[in-house]
């Protein structure tokens, strides 16, 4: 860990806390966004797998390294500075505001969810947005401070909008999918430890994790998932539909089925987990420094 990194996580943490998310003009997803599709357009237009696979490969490349270095450009000329509305839609009874809420931040089809479906869908993406969108990018950031969190979040990007088993990103989005795949092993992990030790059931939340965590098709969801569903007592995972077409996934965890209240249960408790490694990695810097 380099010095001082662990310090300016947890200020942009507390900063992200207090100001929500930038401008779209200005949110660096955004522009990693706009990039891909750019790049989207011709490389799908290459004929035959092994050049679009190839197109790929240079995608998947490019765009995190470009983001590492044009950060760390950035902090050396300039000096550093640093829930979803499903919950309150579902608490008016507006089931339809809702599901268009929840699908704004899950792949799956959600018009046709039920109130149960929608608070499992916000539950689940709570706990996988914790692993990828909150302790992967603090991880990379304690490591190679801002650059490596950036330099992340274009791998999770590359991933969203490209890394899909379906026929159109079969071969574009192949690498892509693969280095999401590989920069989330540690994170994913981390999360498990990060949430049971903010739960109030350690060993159950090590267990569940441990039992249900290689169940699903994904390396590290699974975990994520299966974290969240011990630590909250619920059951997650299960049958989702994607572009009308029924897909059956595994059942994660040993409780019950999520309810309205458990959507603000989830964001407390990522909450309480992430303060944890923060704390955990202030402290390891402290004692690093003597």
């Amino acid at each position: 860990m380099r010095g001082g990194n662990a310090t300016v996580v947890a200020a942009a943490l507390m900063l992200d806390a207090l100001l929500g998310e930038p401008p779209e003009r200005l949110h660096p997803t955004v522009w990693m966004g706009r990039a891909i599709s750019a790049f989207e357009a011709p490389a799908l237009t290459l004929q035959g797998a092994n050049h679009r696979r190839a197109a790929g490969i240079l995608l998947a490349a490019i765009l995190p390294a470009a983001a590492f270095l044009s950060c760390r450009a950035l902090l050396r000329a300039a000096p550093r500075g640093l829930r979803p509305g499903v919950q309150p839609a579902l608490a008016g009874g507006r089931l339809e505001e809702a599901r268009t809420r929840v699908g704004r931040f899950v792949g799956r089809d959600t018009s046709e969810l039920s109130e149960a479906g929608v608070c499992r869908a916000a539950v689940e993406s709570v706990a996988e947005n914790t692993s990828d969108g909150v302790v992967a990018p603090m991880l990379y950031g304690y490591l190679l401070g801002a650059p490596g969190a950036l330099a992340y979040r274009a791998i999770n990007t590359l991933d969203s909008m490209v890394g899909y088993t379906s026929p159109r990103y079969r071969h574009l989005g192949w690498a892509s999918a693969r280095l999401d795949d590989l920069a989330n092993l540690a994170p994913a992990r981390l999360m498990v430890l990060a949430v049971a030790a903010a739960s109030l059931c350690p060993a159950r939340v090590l267990r569940v994790a441990r039992l249900y965590g290689p169940l699903s098709s994904s390396p590290n969801a699974g975990y994520a998932e299966a974290a969240f569903a011990g630590a909250l007592g619920l059951r997650l995972g299960g049958t989702n539909t994607y572009g009308g077409v029924e897909r059956r996934g595994p059942v994660l965890g040993e409780g019950r089925p999520p309810g309205v209240d458990d959507i603000g249960r989830a964001v407390a408790l990522m909450r309480r987990a992430c303060v944890g490694i923060s704390l955990a990695a202030l402290l390891l810097e402290g004692v690093r420094r003597g």
